[in-house]
Formats: C-alpha cells, structure tokens, sequence
C-alpha cells in the first residue's frame, strides 16, 4: 500500500488496529487525536493505544475549533483514505461528515466504524465490545458447563471490526481504481462479529443444533479440552480419525480406537481424562511438538512468545524486513 495515505480519526482498539494494519501494509497513516490525546492513553497505563497506533504518525487537532477543522480539512483532501469511529453524527455536526469531505476529495474512502451502524434502532446508544459478543450470539457460545457465559479478557468483537474495516477499505481502494469514485463504508461491530454465526445458523435452521457443528461443540471426546496433572489444560483436536488413532498408538491404548465420537460425559470420556491427568502440563507441551495428533497446550497470551512457532514466524517477518 506504498503511496496510499490513511487518515485515522479513531479512538480505543477497532480505528486504531484497522489503522495499524493499514500502516503494517505500508499506507502512510496519520492519527489525529484531540489536544488531550486518544482517552486509551489514559486506560490502565496508556498500554492499549501503545498497542494499536504503531508505525503512525501522530497530530493533534481541536476538532471543534475553526483551525482546527481548517486543518483537517487540508489533511483531507490528500487522503486516500479516512477511518472515525465517534458515534453517529458527530462527524456531521463537526462539518466533517462524507458527504462534505468527498465534495472536496471525491476519491475519498470513508469509512465509519461504530458499534450499531450509522442508523437503526441502536445508532444512538452507547456500546462496547462485551455488548457486541453478547448480541451477536457469539458470547453465548463461550459458556461453561451450567450454560453461564464466561466473561472473555480479549476484545474480540473489537479487533473483528478492525479486521473488517482494514478489508473493506483495501477493497474499497481496488475499486477506486476503475471508477475514481470514493465511497462512505458503515460497519457496524454487532454485525461484524454476527458474520461468524454463518454455521450456527445453517445447523439451526436444519433442526440440527443450537451449537453450530456438533463434531466440534464440546461433545465428543477427541475434540475436547482436557486437565492436566497440574491443573492446567490442553487441547485435543482429533477430529478426524486417523488423528484419534495415532493419540491411541501413542497412549498404548489400541482399545480406545472404537471411542471415536463417543460423547462427552461417558464413562470413556472420563478414562481418557484421568489418562491426561497422568502428565504435567510441561510433559504435554513437548509432546505436542511430536505427537501428530492435533493437540496444542493452552498457552497463556505471553508464552506464545517462547513457542517454537511464533519463533519462527517471527523471525521469518523480521529476516524479511
């Protein structure tokens, strides 16, 4: 995206991470935040806009202000293209809206990204990521054995929209080509997140499930979360046969190859866990890196960082620098 400049007028995580990737790209992006800053540099130690605003750079503008919409709207007219994320309306009432800005810049991308869309029936309230999972169906689906959603630590939601906006404005660019027309982009982060419910709505709809595809819903043995001897956990993912087979080669348990399938909550689920229970969760670890069974230690966020994988991806991206 070499020669393509972005202007990210966007605050927290989804604007700023779909900036972030833009910029990873290549696109000269430029991040206009108020006199006081984007209010994430002020959430828990500043760390969340550390994470989403590299390789940008940075100005600050009194949007309310005459010069400062004066110079905004200068910074506007050479962009390619333009990400905010402030709630519907607000854009419009600082004179910054699409409609007015492709007057002076008719190639002009724009791109709002909001919880609940530019209009409808929840344009006007206030919302968050937590929001977005629970409405979309999706934190329904994180739930533990009693059916309580379990509150997730990651913005997933967030980070969807960022990812779709990023997408959609790169598309949106490609067509820019051909007809040298910009466009007014709406995503709405309900709805973003809502996309990921394609098979849980297809499995409903047949009569089949209210949890998407039942081999890989938690009810089956050799796709399931198992313990550990010290009370972590790691994953099985057996999910076709031959990957079942190979686990029961190396547990020497030839006997459990007719368990594949078996349900969750039988008598052979809970064998298979008291044998998982037998190791530590370090034992698991390097097994997974020679066992050819689809299993995977559950790492904690920061450990990724030491596993051989994103070792090597991450050396393979900086070799490429």
């Amino acid at each position: 995206m070499q020669g393509i400049r972005v202007l990210d007028v966007t605050y927290y995580v989804p604007g700023p991470y779909a900036g972030m990737r833009l910029a990873e790209m290549g696109a000269e992006v430029i991040k206009v935040e108020p006199p006081t800053g984007d209010p994430a540099r002020y959430m828990s130690g500043g760390h969340v806009h550390t994470a989403n605003n590299k390789g940008k750079t940075i100005v600050h503008l009194d949007l309310k202000s005459a010069e400062g919409r004066r110079q905004m709207l200068e910074l506007a007219k050479e962009a390619d293209a333009l990400i905010e994320t402030f709630r519907p309306g607000v854009m419009r009432k600082l004179g910054l809206d699409y409609k007015t800005l492709c007057q002076i810049n008719p190639g002009l991308v724009y791109c709002s990204l909001s919880g609940y869309g530019q209009d409808g029936p929840l344009a006007h309230l206030g919302s968050h990521d937590l929001n977005y999972l629970a409405l979309s169906g999706a934190l329904d689906q994180m739930a533990d054995a009693s059916g309580k959603p379990i509150h997730p630590t990651n913005t997933f939601a967030d980070y969807t929209g960022g990812l779709l906006a990023s997408e959609k404005i790169i598309a949106a660019l490609f067509g820019r080509i051909r007809t040298g027309k910009g466009v007014h982009l709406d995503i709405a982060l309900a709805e973003a997140m809502a996309e990921f419910q394609g098979n849980h709505d297809i499995y409903f709809e047949k009569g089949v499930s209210e949890n998407g595809v039942p081999e890989i819903s938690g009810a089956i043995l050799n796709y399931a979360i198992y313990g550990t001897k010290d009370g972590r956990y790691v994953t099985l993912g057996a999910l076709e046969e031959k990957f079942w087979h190979q686990f029961c080669d190396f547990a020497g348990k030839p006997e459990w190859e007719a368990w594949y399938g078996k349900a969750q909550g039988t008598a052979e689920h809970a064998e298979v866990a008291t044998y998982f229970k037998t190791k530590n969760w370090q034992e698991w670890y390097r097994l997974s890196l020679e066992i050819d069974c689809c299993l995977a230690p559950v790492l904690k966020g920061f450990e990724r960082h030491a596993h051989p994988f994103f070792r090597q991806r991450s050396a393979s991206i900086n070799s490429a620098l």
